[in-house]
């Protein structure tokens, strides 16, 4: 892997880390950031939590969300999301420990494509996210 291509890829995710106070608000630490790649993972909190007494489903989804982006705007190509899903396999509880792994696909001149893994301290698989991104011409750093 090109250290260039990388050091690249985590200085623009923490420029926007510095300005997603969305993801700063989930509590999300990023652990390794790779040209086309990112793993990042938090801790549930009590107000995460639905009426049926289990994390909102919009929690394991925002943290897959932030994996995407950091994973399909490494290269500093602005890029927006354009389809996502999720799977939901396991059920969140409070203090659970979420790690979310993103992983290239595709990387195309418009689009990129993203398969994100979502498991809990245990290693379980709680759910499996699809993004596809639309790249823009626009830059999220100057070089």
């Amino acid at each position: 892997m090109n250290h260039e291509k990388d050091k690249l890829a985590n200085a623009v995710v923490s420029h926007m880390m510095e300005h997603d106070l969305f993801s700063q608000w989930l509590g999300i630490e990023v652990l390794e950031i790779k040209e086309g790649y990112s793993k990042i993972r938090m801790t549930v909190r009590k107000e995460m939590i639905n009426g049926f007494g289990i994390v909102h489903g919009g929690i394991a989804f925002s943290l897959a969300d932030s994996a995407f982006a950091f994973a399909c705007n490494n290269r500093n190509v602005l890029s927006v999301a354009l389809d996502t899903s999720i799977n939901f396999i396991k059920p969140v509880h409070i203090d659970d420990i979420l790690m979310a792994e993103a992983q290239e696909l595709h990387n195309g001149k418009s689009t990129g494509l993203y398969h994100i893994n979502i498991t809990n301290q245990k290693n379980h698989a709680i759910a499996i996210f699809k993004g596809l991104c639309y790249r823009t011409d626009k830059s999220l750093i100057s070089q």
